[in-house]
């Protein structure tokens, strides 16, 4: 592969502050043939530089946003920040006595002087953000945000996540490996459908399941990326093509996280099918209702998957129309389960129950985080990002939506929200655990004679 001449370099993309040194440094140490570990050949085009105005339909240039955040680090910058996220979690409801490791059955520290759970968990947020810095760092050293070098780069940030996924596999010495350990432990049963005992921390298998499905679209990135740079004559780091592999296997990927909490809420009424009655357990229909609401997900992403694939003007129309309708059935009933069921809020119940004195309007009667207004804000944020989908009825949105920029502020509101909704479902097994004698299996939805306990 022949590189432009420095000087030609220099002049292309106006780096008249940068010395020589360093336009030959970069254009040595840079070259795609001296270090590309997968040794992949690499043809390409002159590729349009393209405003982050441009539409993405009939646009197949590179978008300032990409050239600057190609997809795969985008990925990574997700995942670095869902550990980052974890660790709050266990920091602010450790400061506020909830013991999260009791929860989820995870051994806690045998002395006061070990470093506590949250720190272990920002010791690997830091070695990652240092992996996730120095990657893109050199990256962007590489390419100067020319689109032909941008594409021509695609190996480099594949091998940035092959090294992240390492950090977690591979046993170092200076990082915990007890907490990765239980993750991929935790993570392959999950990943199938299983669900632990609850003495074998099964509230954890189902946190961790409610996690992934707010990823289910950084999963299909994922897949995208590697189907684009495995491709013949791609990178991963060109335009993203959304249906790469087809029209149905990234729905089917995304839908995947959906599936499994499905299967979970079936194993759970099974469990509860096969032992003897109990009055405080009755009969299931809690686990009924909450695998009905993650089926809920799977016509979105069928008529979303026809409604791209569709050519007819009349069928796009009427596949659009239908996947409005399954969208605000999914959102309304994942809206109401977060608020009723997974934080025990009454503001669903009856009058009396939710006008009670005994707390504050529509909330309940412990609050571990003490400010009503907190809660509040909370219910409406959810409500908010639940509907990120109606930025589609308003043309500006809808053109934003389509954009990268704006697909990748989707995902990571989405992200967002699941990591507050983390505080409060914690919260709320917490309370249902040191309140009363109920355990973590017997308190049942409240249209079955009580509470659902641990389901999103």
């Amino acid at each position: 592969m022949i590189l432009p001449q420095t000087n030609n370099l220099k002049s292309n993309v106006g780096m008249g502050g940068h010395s020589f040194a360093a336009v030959a440094w970069s254009s040595f140490f840079c070259a795609p043939d001296r270090i590309s570990l997968f040794n992949k050949p690499v043809t390409f085009a002159r590729w349009r530089l393209a405003s982050m105005d441009g539409d993405p339909a009939v646009d197949p240039g590179l978008d300032s946003f990409s050239l600057a955040f190609p997809l795969p680090y985008r990925v990574g910058f997700i995942a670095t920040l869902a550990v980052w996220g974890w660790g709050l979690n266990l920091h602010c409801l450790y400061l506020f006595n909830v013991d999260v490791p009791q929860l989820i059955r995870y051994p806690g520290r045998a002395s006061p002087q070990h470093i506590p759970h949250h720190g272990s968990t920002y010791r690997l947020a830091i070695a990652l953000s240092a992996l996730f810095a120095l990657s893109v760092s050199l990256f962007w050293v590489c390419t100067w945000g020319m689109p032909e070098r941008v594409v021509a780069f695609g190996w480099m940030p594949l091998t940035y996540l092959t090294a992240l996924i390492a950090t977690f596999v591979v046993p170092l010495r200076n990082l915990p490996s007890g907490g990765r350990r239980r993750f991929l432990a935790t993570l392959r049963r999950v990943s199938v459908g299983g669900l632990a005992e609850p003495q074998d921390g099964k509230f954890g298998d189902i946190l961790l399941a409610d996690v992934l499905t707010s990823y289910a679209k950084v999963f299909g990135d994922l897949f995208i990326t590697l189907c684009m740079f495995f491709s013949a004559e791609g990178s991963s780091t060109q335009r993203p093509d959304r249906n790469c592999g087809g029209t149905v296997l990234v729905p089917f990927i995304m839908g995947v996280p959906s599936l499994i909490r499905f299967r979970q809420c079936l194993i759970e009424y099974f469990r509860v099918r096969r032992a003897p009655y109990k009055e405080s357990t009755g009969w299931g229909g809690q686990h009924l209702a909450n695998a009905l609401k993650y089926s809920t997900a799977f016509p979105v992403l069928i008529t979303s998957a026809w409604q791209r694939s569709a050519e007819d003007p009349d069928s796009k129309a009427a596949l659009h129309k239908a996947w409005l309708v399954a969208v605000l059935i999914n959102s309304l009933y994942s809206f109401y389960w977060d608020v009723a069921k997974d934080w025990d809020m009454t503001l669903f119940s009856p009058k009396q129950d939710r006008e009670s004195p005994t707390h504050p309007f529509g909330l309940r009667g412990r609050l571990v985080f003490r400010y009503p207004n907190l809660y509040y804000l909370v219910i409406g944020m959810d409500l908010m990002l639940r509907c990120t989908w109606s930025m589609k009825l308003n043309g500006r949105l809808d053109r934003f939506s389509d954009l990268e920029g704006g697909i990748f502020l989707i995902e990571f509101l989405e992200v967002f929200r699941r990591w507050v909704w983390i505080f409060f479902r914690v919260e709320t097994e917490w309370l249902r655990n040191n309140s009363s004698g109920l355990g973590v299996d017997d308190i049942l939805l409240g249209d079955y004679q009580g509470k659902d306990n641990e389901d999103d």
